[in-house]
């Protein structure tokens, strides 16, 4: 399966540039964060959802890094970035081994699948970047 992406070709080339460096230094901080950690929770304050993911994954004794982006009434623009890189447009993101999973909910459905201990249980292979 793969995400509908507007075509570079549909995209005026004097507006390409300012499209893919939206934010990048954001981006940039959550591409890093991935690659140097297995698991990753993307946030922000007042949103219960990343609240929940955080709890979950401490409850089960995994290790996060965890990266907090302003709040509904603050940083909602390079938030922004980072919905236009992923194509996920709410918090949490959630990323395991380099993969991004979903939020809280499809978190919650991969520990109840099994999946997630299956994956956490085996190192890391290597990660496309």
């Amino acid at each position: 399966m793969s995400r509908n992406i507007l075509d570079e070709s549909r995209i005026h080339p004097a507006i390409r540039a300012a499209i893919s460096g939206k934010h990048a230094d954001i981006v940039g901080e959550v591409q890093a964060a991935v690659a140097a950690n297995r698991v990753v929770v993307v946030g922000m304050r007042m949103n219960p959802f990343p609240k929940k993911a955080r709890k979950t994954l401490n409850a089960l004794g995994t290790p996060y890094q965890y990266l907090e982006y302003g709040s509904y009434f603050s940083l909602w623009k390079p938030r922004t970035g980072l919905k236009m890189w992923t194509g996920w447009t709410t918090f949490p993101m959630i990323f395991i081994d380099g993969t991004l999973v979903g939020g809280a909910s499809e978190l919650q459905k991969l520990i109840d699948s099994g999946e997630f201990a299956r994956t956490i249980a085996h190192p890391a292979t290597a990660r496309p970047d």
